[in-house]
């Protein structure tokens, strides 16, 4: 009799569980499908667990989500591919609930589920059920429907494709937004799916359908995919179908729509191919560029060098740089920083001479700008200048400005600086560097904010590393030493920061000759933070110097530490002695 009840546990549990009012218990319990569907085995899986399954009336999404994303890997257990129909019966229960997460996760499950069906059964069970769901009563079946035709059509015999077309033409211009919203998402998939021919007439007019909707959001989804249909099409029936739909909708009353036309414009380019057709978006990306709404022009100008890299110069400096002009003293500040983001870029297409005619101005306006943001995305793309006009031009005309900036009021802008100073300095050579930026570096290390004290220090050692040590040692080893007097506490911390950041490059004679000295003298200081920043750096020395060293300077002076009366001065100076008794036992 045990033998007979024992397969039947799993079911009858599963059933008790599912009924249950705690929502935790549900959940865990169609979380353990799988181990009750190997229990019972594939048979009474198929004819037992499913059918219950379907029968499920559970209203929580939570429950209706796990089961949509347990039913996705369950061929296994209903006996493989040639069972696997069974599972389309709860899957479409679930793609027709109001909750769009369960809809979604079922329809993913189903497109898992078809990829792996044989042809014959896709077309018995699989597209049956697809046609069901798109005559729905209700939207939701029909917003279903949409996501699972590119699964379905490759099986279909002639015939039948034909119907799906028209049926997925009827979606397109259903009445409910929400089912056409669907239609145009699932457009680019279901598109590479269609033959050729049909890709040119049928999708095409769909296409078309979706871009003249009344609805914006279909519109806006619609122009999202005009770049991969393009692609799929070639450059030749682009030209013919695509691109002047592209053109006729840059001029659309929705400003969301002509955003979505700013962004992928570039893409229907590249699709395009030669680049004769391409130049005729140029009118329409130009009107983009100049549109009423500033959030269309944001759109455009973030793609402006992207769109120019496949224009040939002549057509960009006549064109799209007047555009640029204009852009670089909109109204909007969020205009000129997606501008000030790419404009960098420009340079090396226009060449030397525009670059310095033409587009010097514009990033020297720019440099000057009010806003933070549009300084800061100049300055980071300065080096891409450098490689078109030279380092000797930049200086003239570019280097006033950054060193007015180096002391911009908004401490990002000033921090952009410093980590641009290394490169800039690797290019202008030791002789510029000490005139105009080496009195910049000692300043930043007095800076008011933290964060840029910290990058400071990291730039002092960057340039060591560029110029090396005996240029340091002349010209930053003294002035970051003299620091160590400052009244201020914060900065005396600062300048142990610089050296426990120089000590690797200045090498042992330095350190132990120079940078040694001050840390030791600065283990007496009267503020317990820089006592214990002290052990700190002592320990981050000591692997650096000969045990000699360690044995008579470093040790004497973490011993004394070790009996500081702060308790974290205690606790750092006894881990810099842990680091020191290591490095004594391996010498």
């Amino acid at each position: 009799m045990a033998v007979i009840e024992e397969p039947l546990y799993p079911i009858a549990v599963l059933i008790d569980e599912l009924k249950n009012e705690d929502i935790q218990l549900r959940l865990n319990s169609i979380r353990r499908l799988s181990t009750i569907a190997h229990a019972l085995g594939e048979e009474r899986t198929r004819k037992e667990l499913i059918p219950f399954l379907t029968e499920n009336n559970d209203d929580d999404d939570e429950v209706l989500l796990a089961m949509a994303e347990e039913l996705g890997v369950f061929v296994p257990y209903v006996g493989g591919v040639e069972h696997a129909n069974v599972l389309l019966t709860p899957l479409e229960a679930l793609c027709t609930v109001e909750e769009t997460c369960v809809r979604d996760k079922a329809v993913a499950s189903l497109c898992r589920i078809g990829d792996q069906m044989r042809e014959q059964d896709v077309v018995d069970y699989f597209i049956p059920m697809m046609k069901r769901l798109a005559a729905g009563e209700w939207f939701t079946a029909r917003v279903s429907a949409c996501g699972l035709f590119h699964v379905a059509y490759p099986s279909a015999l002639e015939a039948l494709k034909t119907e799906l077309r028209a049926i997925y033409r009827q979606l397109c211009r259903d009445d409910m937004p929400m089912v056409r919203r669907s239609a145009a998402t699932n457009l680019r998939k279901f598109a590479p799916t269609v033959e050729a021919m049909r890709l040119r007439t049928d999708i095409m007019c769909i296409f078309k359908d979706l871009m003249q909707d009344g609805q914006e959001s279909v519109r806006i989804l619609a122009v999202e995919g005009c770049a991969a249909l393009g692609k799929l099409l070639g450059p030749q029936d682009s030209v013919a179908h695509i691109l002047p739909v592209m053109v006729n909708i840059s001029q659309d009353k929705s400003w969301r729509v002509r955003c979505m036309v700013s962004h992928e414009l570039y893409e229907l380019c590249e699709a395009i191919g030669p680049e004769p057709t391409r130049s005729d978006l140029v009118p329409a990306y130009v009107r983009l560029l100049r549109d009423n709404e500033a959030e269309v022009r944001i759109a455009a100008a973030g793609k402006v060098t992207s769109f120019c890299r496949i224009l040939n110069p002549e057509l960009a400096i006549q064109r799209i740089l007047p555009c640029v002009k204009e852009l670089s003293s909109d109204s909007s500040q969020h205009v000129r920083s997606a501008l000030a983001s790419v404009i960098m870029g420009m340079a090396p297409i226009l060449g030397k001479d525009a670059t310095i005619e033409q587009l010097l101005p514009i990033f020297l306006s720019l440099l000057k700008d009010e806003f933070p943001d549009v300084r800061l995305n100049i300055i980071s793309k300065l080096d891409q200048v450098t490689q078109v006009i030279g380092i000797d031009l930049l200086s003239q005309s570019l280097l006033p400005a950054i060193v007015e900036l180096a002391e911009d009021r908004h401490w990002r802008v000033r921090l952009a600086i410093i980590e641009y100073i290394p490169l800039l300095s690797s290019q202008l050579g030791v002789r510029f560097f000490d005139d105009k930026l080496g009195a910049l570096c000692m300043q930043w290390l007095k800076d008011k904010v933290y964060s840029i004290r910290d990058a400071a220090a990291n730039n002092v050692r960057r340039l060591a590393e560029e110029f090396g040590p005996e240029w340091a040692m002349e010209h930053i080893v003294p002035q970051v030493l003299d620091m160590i007097n400052n009244p201020h506490y914060l900065y005396r911390m600062t300048v142990l920061h610089v050296i426990s950041l120089l000590a690797p490059v200045m090498g042992s004679d330095i350190t132990c000759s120079k940078l040694l000295p001050v840390v030791v003298s600065s283990s007496k200081d009267r503020v317990p933070n820089i006592r214990f920043n002290a052990a700190k750096v002592l320990q981050s020395v000591i692997p650096l110097v000969n045990h000699s060293v360690v044995e008579k300077s470093i040790r004497p002076c973490l011993v004394d530490l070790n009996e500081d009366p702060d308790v974290d001065v205690r606790f750092f100076s006894s881990q810099a002695l842990q680091s020191s008794d290591q490095v004594m036992v391996m010498c």
